[in-house]
């Protein structure tokens, strides 16, 4: 299979979903695109220490660039509505810097702790090599990396701000789609549309900042396939430990359920009835708060594949 790359400049750069944005690589089911990205804030540096404003990728269409910086879309060929595009994530190194942001802007979680008048800007120096981090406090983190947007377009061709995680992916910001994860996607247009972009080197369920550590990406592989086998209303993934489904909505509760639905359809596939997947979900299932930030909010349910493998279940795509 063959191997692509795209950099980011002006026509590769986008921050909405839209098929009004023309592709800017079609590749072949099981290529591998090499994708290097901006960091989410469109910087072209990292910020500076005495807070003088940094320079950002311009100029930006206020249409087009309405969200993350991303890099695509890219086309896949033989893409059609009705079936899954699987993203199956390969290597991720970051950039030389990252930045985490909390407080100075009005959310509720900013306004609950008290902290929505000033912002804390935390400058983070990254070792792809040795896969730690180090923020100018001295504070030393192990390195996660991941991207925190992979999406498509819906089907009504008006372009989709990157900010919040829908049907065909988006703003997922989940920690667990790092390198070995593949990520499931319901295709909404011919060709798919892929884009990826929002790079973070480490973040923890829940982001409760509103930000990881936010970074360019020097290299990520991800190789895009499609299959049939799967009839998905809303994404899903699988990781070398475990299966997730997901949940989005502004009410975290309304969030849950909607995971919870996803995880009893799949617990189905495997063979275990409905009443059988609550019970055991119950048991076996965890349900995380993937994010809370994004205004959509996100959870996801994890059931490990040796939970699985221990009631005599298999699930294989």
């Amino acid at each position: 299979m063959a191997r692509h790359t795209l950099t980011p400049h002006r026509r590769t750069l986008h921050g909405t979903f839209s098929t009004a944005w023309e592709p800017v690589l079609t590749v072949d089911p099981g290529d591998t695109v090499l994708f290097e990205t901006l960091d989410a804030g469109w910087g072209l540096e990292e910020h500076h220490a005495d807070t003088t404003p940094r320079r950002r990728f311009a100029p930006r269409d206020p249409e087009r660039d309405n969200g993350h910086a991303l890099c695509g879309p890219v086309e896949v060929n033989g893409a059609e509505p009705g079936m899954t595009l699987v993203v199956d994530v390969g290597p991720i190194r970051t950039g030389a810097w990252g930045w985490t942001v909390a407080g100075g802007w009005t959310n509720g979680i900013n306004e609950h702790v008290g902290l929505a008048q000033e912002e804390f800007l935390m400058r983070w120096d990254l070792d792809a090599g040795s896969g730690l981090g180090t923020n100018h406090l001295g504070h030393t983190v192990e390195l996660a990396p991941f991207f925190g947007v992979m999406g498509m377009p819906a089907a009504d061709p008006t372009p989709i701000p990157s900010w919040t995680p829908r049907p065909q992916g988006g703003n997922l910001d989940c920690r667990e789609l790092g390198e070995g994860a593949t990520l499931y996607l319901p295709i909404a247009v011919p060709g798919a549309y892929f884009s990826a972009g929002d790079g973070h080197a480490l973040q923890a369920d829940g982001e409760v900042s509103s930000t990881g550590i936010e970074c360019p990406i020097a290299s990520g592989e991800l190789t895009l396939s499609l299959t049939n086998d799967l009839a998905l209303t809303t994404p899903m993934a699988r990781t070398p430990d475990a299966w997730l489904t997901f949940g989005f909505d502004e009410s975290l509760d309304a969030a849950t359920l909607l995971a919870l639905d996803a995880m009893l359809v799949f617990c189905r596939e495997t063979g275990v009835g409905r009443h059988e997947a609550l019970a055991l979900a119950s048991l076996l299932a965890d349900f995380r708060i993937t994010q809370i930030v994004n205004g959509v909010r996100g959870v996801h349910a994890l059931i490990r594949h040796d939970a699985l493998a221990r009631l005599g279940a298999s699930a294989g795509v």
